[in-house]
C-alpha cells in the first residue's frame, strides 16, 4: 500500500514502482515474504530503510551481521535467507549476545511476529533485528522503501559496474604479475643459454687447438719418419758395399717396423677431428638456442610491460567509476524521499571496493 504520509505528492508512476517493491497480503504474510524471499542483505536494507531516522548509527552493525550470516550459511552463503538453529547460536555468540534463539522466538511470539503454533525451521535476520531493536514489525512490513526506485537501480548498476571494473583490474593485475614472472624467467633462461653458448664456444676453441696440436704432431712424426727413410735410402746408395748393405738392411727394417709414434699421432688426430666437429656443432647449436632465448626474453619483456600498462589502465578506469558512483550517490542522498538504507549500503560496498585501489588513486588501507 502507498504510505499515507506521501499523500498527493506520491505520483502514479512512483506508486507503481512502490507497488512492485512493496510486500503483499496481511502484515503476517508480508513478514513471511520479507523473511522467506529476501536475502540477508536485502532484509538488512529493508530494515535500514524503514528505521533510518532512529537507527542510522547501527548501519555498520547490520553490515557486520550480514557478513556473518553469509559466512555461516554454508549452503547458500550470500543468497541465503535464514540460518539453521545451530548456526544462529554461533551467530549470537559471535556478537557476544547472551540471548538464545528460543528466548528470541518467545519474545517475537509475544508481539505476534511469530504465531503461537508456528515453529520456524530457519532463523531469518529480520527476526533477530526485530528482537534486538524492539521495533514494531507492523511498521516494518509497511514502511516505505523510497520514492525513487530508478535512482536506487541506477546506483546499483553503477556499483555493479564498479565491481566489474575492479574484477577486470584484478584480472589484469594477475595477468601483469604472471607476465612479469614469465619475463623474469625468460630473462634468466636467456642468461643461462648465453652462458652455455660461451662454454660451448670455449670448448670448440679448445677442441680446435687440440686438433691443431694433433695435426702438428702427425706432421712432425711424418717428417721424422720420412727424413729417416730418406737418410737410409741415401746411405744404401752411397759408400762401400758393406755400408750400403747395412743401410739397406736398416731401411728394410725401418720400412717393415710399426711406426708407433706416427700411428699414435694419427689416432690422436682422428679423435681430435671428431671432437672438434662435435664441439663446433654444439657451439653453433648453443648460439641458435641463445639467440632464440634472447628473442623470447625480449618478447616477454614487452608483453610484461604491456600487461602492466593494461593493469594500470584498468585501475584508473575502476577509480573513475568509483568517483562517478560516489558523486551520483551524494547527489541522490540530497534528494528527499530516498531509501537512505539502500544508499548507505551501496556507499558501503563502494567503500569496500576502494580497498583494492592504490591510495594514490583514492584507495583506502585494508
Amino acid at each position: 500500500r502507498v504510505p499515507r504520509s506521501q499523500g498527493l505528492l506520491f505520483s502514479l508512476p512512483v506508486a507503481k514502482e512502490y507497488a512492485k517493491m512493496a510486500l503483499k497480503g496481511t502484515d503476517m504474510e508480508k513478514l513471511h515474504q520479507l523473511c522467506a524471499d529476501k536475502t540477508y542483505k536485502e532484509q538488512a536494507i529493508w530494515f535500514l530503510n524503514s528505521f533510518w531516522n532512529s537507527l542510522e548509527s547501527e548501519a555498520e552493525v547490520l553490515w557486520n551481521y550480514v557478513l556473518k550470516c553469509n559466512d555461516l550459511d554454508q549452503q547458500d552463503h550470500a543468497e541465503g535467507k535464514g540460518l539453521d538453529e545451530m548456526s544462529a547460536h554461533v551467530f549470537l555468540e559471535a556478537f557476544n549476545e547472551t540471548q538464545t534463539v528460543r528466548e528470541m522466538r518467545a519474545a517475537l511470539r509475544s508481539t505476534g511476529a511469530i504465531g503461537e503454533k508456528e515453529r520456524p525451521k530457519a532463523v531469518p535476520l529480520t527476526h533477530w533485528l526485530l528482537f534486538k531493536y524492539k521495533v514494531d514489525w507492523h511498521f516494518l512490513v509497511n514502511a516505505s522503501q523510497g520514492d525513487n526506485k530508478e535512482d536506487i537501480e541506477k546506483a546499483q548498476r553503477m556499483l555493479d559496474e564498479v565491481t566489474q571494473a575492479f574484477n577486470e583490474a584484478r584480472e589484469k593485475a594477475a595477468q601483469a604479475s604472471a607476465a612479469a614472472i614469465e619475463a623474469a624467467q625468460s630473462e634468466q633462461a636467456s642468461i643461462a643459454r648465453a652462458e652455455e653458448s660461451k662454454v660451448r664456444e670455449q670448448e670448440s676453441i679448445q677442441a680446435k687447438a687440440e686438433l691443431e696440436a694433433a695435426l702438428a704432431e702427425v706432421k712432425a712424426q711424418e717428417d721424422a719418419y720420412n727424413a729417416k727413410t730418406a737418410e737410409l735410402q741415401r746411405k744404401s746408395e752411397e759408400g762401400g758395399v758393406v755400408s750400403r748393405n747395412r743401410a739397406k738392411n736398416e731401411l728394410a727394417q725401418h720400412l717393415a717396423e710399426d711406426p708407433l709414434p706416427l700411428r699414435r699421432a694419427k689416432i690422436t688426430a682422428e679423435a681430435a677431428v671428431k671432437k672438434a666437429e662435435r664441439a663446433t656443432k654444439a657451439a653453433a647449436e648453443a648460439v641458435v638456442v641463445a639467440e632464440a632465448a634472447a628473442k623470447q626474453a625480449a618478447e616477454d619483456r614487452i608483453a610484461a610491460e604491456e600487461a602492466k600498462a593494461a593493469a594500470e589502465a584498468a585501475v584508473d578506469e575502476a577509480a573513475r567509476r568509483v568517483a562517478e558512483a560516489e558523486a551520483f550517490l551524494e547527489e541522490v542522498k540530497a534528494m528527499p524521499g530516498q531509501a537512505q538504507g539502500a544508499l548507505w549500503w551501496i556507499d558501503r560496498e563502494l567503500h569496500e571496493q576502494k580497498k583494492y585501489l592504490p591510495e594514490s588513486k583514492g584507495g583506502i588501507r585494508r
